[in-house]
């Protein structure tokens, strides 16, 4: 578990990978304002608790009121970064206590559905390993254009990630099964339920080739209240290609929620 800084705490949800280290960049930066949680998802090496069938989607909910549980925390602003969002999503609707503020990062809205290439890779996720890494690779080549113009920091940036990756490996068919209970899921009513002040994040149109940028916004019309923000020159990655930014959004958002 992740678990730095002082203040007011937030909660950071990783994505359908399901490690916090992938997201150590922006982690670290947020630290500087305040304290900053992150963990890794149920089934996952170190999670510390399996991926329960019996619980559903909601086995995601138990792990959050574990972390919260065991940091001391009674209540805590909620940012759930691209499947994390929807974690966050179904957490803010069902413990409205418990989170003082939402955030979702490029998050899927609760009514996206695979494209065929990204449900060829949940159909077989171990063979279709090669094919993932090579277009993750693409897509990372097209956002590090545009948030990182200068060449050091792109190689900088891809020797961190790449190292991140390779020391928090991620399992395909655990994310594959993360995305089918997803689909399994109802989550669009849950939107109506959430009562915490709410803000959505977004990197450039263009640029996000993982979850369409009219699929996050869906949040604004379902979250009554929902703001938004929109991170040009970015895509996907924009927490952490430029982690000052992103800080400095949530930084802003918070305070005038305090």
């Amino acid at each position: 578990m992740f678990d730095q800084g002082s203040g007011d705490p937030l909660v950071v949800i990783p994505g359908v990978q399901g490690r916090w280290e992938w997201m150590r960049p922006a982690l670290r930066t947020l630290a500087r304002d305040r304290r900053v949680i992150s963990f890794t998802l149920p089934g996952d090496l170190g999670s510390g608790m399996p991926m329960d069938p019996a619980l559903g989607f909601d086995v995601f909910v138990k792990k959050i009121d574990a972390v919260l549980d065991e940091a001391r925390v009674e209540r805590a602003a909620i940012c759930g970064v691209s499947y994390g969002g929807l974690i966050a999503v179904r957490y803010a609707a069902v413990r409205p206590e418990r989170v003082s503020a939402l955030i979702l990062t490029s998050a899927p809205g609760p009514g996206w559905r695979p494209t065929a290439r990204q449900a060829r890779y949940v159909a077989k996720p171990w063979l279709s390993m090669p094919a993932f890494c090579v277009t993750a690779l693409d897509r990372l080549r097209c956002e590090m254009r545009a948030a990182l113009p200068d060449w050091r920091a792109r190689i900088g940036f891809t020797l961190a990630y790449v190292g991140d990756v390779m020391t928090a490996p991620t399992f395909p068919g655990l994310m594959a099964r993360r995305v089918r209970l997803q689909q399994q899921t109802p989550l669009q009513s849950d939107c109506q339920r959430i009562v915490a002040p709410t803000l959505v994040v977004t990197g450039d149109e263009s640029l996000d080739l993982v979850v369409p940028v009219t699929s996050t916004r869906e949040y604004l019309r379902l979250i009554p209240g929902a703001k938004y923000e929109v991170m040009d020159h970015t895509g996907h990655l924009g927490m952490l290609t430029q982690p000052d930014r992103f800080a400095g959004i949530l930084k802003e958002f918070l305070a005038s929620r305090s």
